[in-house]
């Protein structure tokens, strides 16, 4: 979907300025606890950063504390090729927090069933799938921040970068790390926008010019702003979030928001299909777009699919909307496999090795 038509409409302008009153459904609803959907074991699928997952969870835990959780924790690519190799035999009963293009590929391979979480309606259709009743239903949206250790760069010298212009300059050669675009998300999302930015031919000429001032492409999306926080590649194309929270940690560094605009994904739940599908996964989905969960949500990132009224947190655009670049999700969804193919083909020989 074209994000920023509907900005330009006025559409999306309540999302992030005003509260959205009665947006979400307590999903203990009149749920007793001894009732069969608030019990039994779910096996969640999930890309959120490992240090949200406990603070995330636990009004679900404190609502539920009959219905065990099974967590797998892993990066973006990873869980999507975990999702498509299980497709015959799914193992998974939801995803949660997991990028909206990887879930319209499980959709388009009919791996997804679709399902209304109470209080889905209030999500804008620009996060949410666009049939009827939605195969998936996003949380929030993350964008590209680039990680910038200024101590590292003042000492040698070096201007800090402020635009991916700025990145294949002479003077970042070798200082610089970025996510894999075929296992992190961040690396995906960061891809797709540059071509869709610069259109396809000119964005991979610049790719071609940013590999030779890459030091290394790295597994996960968060490990690039550490790597730049640590001073060992003082510049990193990471997501906005954990470089703010590096900030807050006292690393010395910033996080730029390229002035081309960032790419972005939305981190997204939908219920897996499968032959016996749990009464409890739809309470969990319920819990996950409830206001107890949007809360969280809105600690860490600056656009949440329902409005808190919540400030943004500091680090961030104070405008993110006009931040984010003109995305076209499905079409990021369509070409991923061909983006991938070429970029591993042209640049992984820089990958680290999986630890």
């Amino acid at each position: 979907m074209k994000f920023k038509k509907l900005v330009s409409l006025g559409v999306l302008s309540t999302l992030l300025l005003s509260v959205i009153t009665g947006c979400s459904t307590d999903s203990s609803g009149s749920d007793s606890k001894s009732d069969s959907k608030t019990k039994g074991d779910l096996t969640v699928y999930t890309a959120i950063e490992e240090d949200s997952i406990e603070p995330y969870l636990a009004t679900f835990k404190e609502k539920y504390p009959d219905i065990k959780l099974n967590i797998v924790r892993a990066s973006t690519g990873d869980i999507t090729a975990r999702l498509l190799a299980e497709k015959d035999n799914p193992q998974a009963d939801v995803v949660w927090g997991v990028a909206a293009t990887s879930l319209l590929v499980a959709d388009d391979q009919g791996m997804l069933e679709p399902y209304a979480p109470k209080g889905s309606e209030e999500i804008e259709s620009a996060f949410k799938d666009d049939k009827e009743v939605p195969s998936w239903v996003g949380i929030d949206a993350w964008m590209t921040g680039i990680t910038v250790n200024t101590k590292e760069l003042s000492d040698n010298n070096i201007p800090v970068p402020s635009s991916y212009e700025d990145l294949i300059k002479p003077e970042y050669k070798g200082l610089i790390s970025m996510p894999n675009p075929s296992s992190s998300g961040t690396g995906y999302l960061t891809v797709s926008a540059l071509i869709q930015i610069m259109g396809e031919e000119k964005a991979w000429q610049y790719m071609d010019k940013l590999h030779e001032n890459i030091g290394v492409y790295t597994q996960s999306g968060s490990a690039p702003a550490t790597s730049a926080a640590s001073g060992e590649y003082p510049i990193g194309i990471s997501f906005g979030y954990r470089g703010i929270k590096l900030k807050e940690e006292g690393y010395p560094v910033e996080v730029v928001f390229p002035k081309e605009g960032s790419g972005w994904d939305i981190e997204a739940n939908a219920l897996v299909k499968k032959d016996n599908i749990k009464e409890a996964s739809k309470v969990f989905l319920d819990w996950a777009i409830s206001k107890d969960a949007m809360n969280e949500y809105s600690k860490n990132y600056a656009v949440t699919t329902i409005s808190t009224g919540n400030p943004i947190p500091e680090g961030f655009p104070k405008k993110p909307l006009e931040q984010m670049i003109d995305n076209d999700l499905k079409s990021a969804a369509k070409n991923r496999e061909d983006i991938l193919n070429k970029w591993i083909s042209k640049y992984d020989g820089k990958t680290e090795k999986e630890s």
